[in-house]
């Protein structure tokens, strides 16, 4: 399994996690993990992944390796310390161009591995910043023909399963290739996306030890880049 350290000192590391690995083991899977690398890799690790990201996201993520590290980066991530940067890919024409979506997510009770917008759900918040617009393909969504997608820049302020994609999915605009929320549009996404465009690109904390602010960024990935390459900016 090919990982790119980031970051690495004495009590963390941050990790360009790939897209398609998961990250913790779960029973019924195969595959190789995030936590089978670390495994591999370093064998007096005393702590783990700090937190996580969905199979297909790629991007940073954040290793602790003393149990205080850990405690310590836990406590900034549950008081929302941690400031978290995401590159999406959406469709339609996304307005305002800046903006915040704050609406309260809860489990679906039809589906357990999905989550829905509800009133009696816990309060989730996402910032976004439009980046470029882009003309896509054509596609038909309640009768109208959309050709635009939006690259945003994404700030999520809590950090609920799923809750960028469901934030935009809910506001008309879902993520490219998101076969789970991204309905009849995924399918076709697929052809020329080969997986959800989302990507963790940079995450700032403080040291859990030394105090200081620690910023690491992560590059778009090649499949990724490769998407953006193939369509017609129109701003």
């Amino acid at each position: 399994m090919d990982i790119k350290i980031l970051f690495e000192d004495e009590y963390l590391m941050v990790i360009d996690k790939p897209s398609g690995v998961v990250v913790n083991r779960v029973e019924t899977m195969e595959a190789k993990t995030v936590a089978d690398w670390l495994e591999n890799n370093f064998q007096n690790l005393r702590a783990g992944i700090v937190h996580r990201l969905d199979k297909e996201t790629s991007g940073c993520l954040i290793i602790a390796k003393t149990p205080e590290a850990f405690t310590e980066l836990q406590r900034q991530f549950k008081s929302r310390e941690v400031k978290k940067e995401y590159l999406a890919l959406v469709h339609g024409l996304v307005e305002p161009k800046e903006g915040t979506i704050k609406v309260p997510l809860v489990r679906s009770h039809h589906d357990r591995d999905r989550f829905t917008v509800s009133a009696g759900g816990r309060i989730s918040e996402t910032g976004y910043e439009v980046l470029r617009i882009f003309k896509g393909l054509a596609f038909v969504a309640k009768g109208q023909a959309l050709s635009e997608l939006s690259l945003l820049r994404v700030f999520p302020k809590t950090g609920r399963t799923h809750q960028i994609r469901v934030h935009f999915k809910y506001f008309g605009h879902p993520l490219v290739s998101d076969e789970k929320y991204g309905g009849k549009k995924a399918p076709e996404d697929r052809k020329w996306c080969p997986r959800i465009f989302l990507h963790a690109a940079k995450i700032e904390f403080c040291h859990p030890v030394k105090k200081n602010k620690v910023s690491v960024v992560c590059d778009l990935p090649a499949d990724l880049n490769g998407v953006l390459r193939n369509l017609k900016p129109l701003t």
